[in-house]
């Protein structure tokens, strides 16, 4: 039971890890030529879509990886 515990809390940190770095990286590109005027709100809005989408989807890798390397044992 303690391991599914511990799990859920690196799920969690990671989760919010890797939305913090992409919304750092995503910070760093220039969207502007794609906003329309007058539609700051709804860009910003993407943007943070896109940082969640992202973030979780990378989150989701590591994780899987981690859980992978973790069952690999259970071979032998």
């Amino acid at each position: 039971m303690a391991s599914i515990g511990v799990m859920s809390l690196i799920g969690i940190v990671s989760h919010i890890f890797f939305i913090a770095l992409t919304w750092r990286l995503l910070l760093g590109v220039n969207f502007d030529p794609l906003i329309r005027k007058n539609r700051v709100g709804e860009a910003r809005l993407l943007l943070i879509f896109l940082t969640i989408a992202i973030g979780t989807l990378v989150s989701n890798f590591v994780l899987d990886i981690i859980r992978w390397t973790l069952d690999i044992p259970l071979l032998f």
